[in-house]
């Protein structure tokens, strides 16, 4: 399927594009299946839109919420990527705590944390070992090196299609990751990019022949609905 892509003209119109992009798969995921599971990003570039979610009103109690990839980091840690999202929206609604799927990274042993979650997206999907959940919504961002998740050029976890989980790595830091056949999986993929550091990598990731390799955000192709929505910073590359 062809990525659809969208320039915004500045990051206000990227945020309430992506927002209103949001809200229908939310709605149009609880209409079809009376749930909607999302795994969420972390960064600089998503919390205007997690704090504008905040203030929707939504179904809370039919949205799960996991997360695409976390920094091996106590929850309350300020680079923890739940941190920025409870901070930012999951504390400000009335979704049930049940209904949050945080990342383990408790436990001092990376590997382990990575299986404890695969174990519970097992549990919750009610999967087989090695068979792939289904989220409805996958939030990526992407950096100036092309990576996307915990998903860094020439790095081991790029290999990994066995499992929906993996350990990634950042300079030598453990991060806990979705694979890339986990995130491929997905019913709705949506990147949200801002900045023009981030022209380089945008102009390689659609390129026809870069590798994917070094820039990783190249390798996500999912089976569902593929959304790249840009600021037009981040966007350049593609309107010249």
């Amino acid at each position: 399927m062809q990525p659809k892509v969208e320039i915004l003209a500045d990051q206000t119109a990227l945020i309430q594009r992506s927002l209103e992009l949001m809200v229908e798969k939310i709605q149009q995921s609880v209409r079809e299946r009376g749930i909607c599971t999302i795994a969420l990003s972390g960064g600089s570039t998503p919390r205007p839109l997690y704090e504008a979610i905040a203030a929707q009103n939504l179904p809370w109690e039919k949205i799960h919420v996991f997360w695409g990839d976390e920094r091996y980091v106590p929850s309350h840690h300020p680079d923890s990527n739940e941190k920025l999202a409870r901070d930012a929206w999951l504390n400000r609604v009335a979704i049930p705590a049940e209904n949050i799927h945080p990342t383990p990274t408790d436990s001092g042993n990376p590997q382990q944390d990575a299986q404890r979650y695969e174990q519970q997206l097992q549990q919750f999907f009610q999967l087989s070992p090695g068979t792939m959940p289904v989220l409805d919504i996958m939030l990526q961002g992407m950096g100036d090196d092309g990576h996307t998740a915990s998903l860094f050029p020439h790095t081991e976890a790029l290999q990994v299609c066995d499992r929906a989980i993996a350990v990634g790595n950042k300079d030598g830091s453990p991060r806990i990751t979705f694979t890339i056949p986990a995130i491929n999986n997905a019913r709705c993929v949506l990147f949200l990019v801002a900045g023009s550091g981030k022209q380089n990598a945008i102009e390689q990731v659609f390129s026809q022949t870069a590798d994917p390799q070094t820039y990783p955000a190249k390798f996500i192709q999912p089976q569902g609905e593929l959304w790249w929505l840009l600021d037009v910073a981040a966007g350049a590359p593609l309107q010249s």
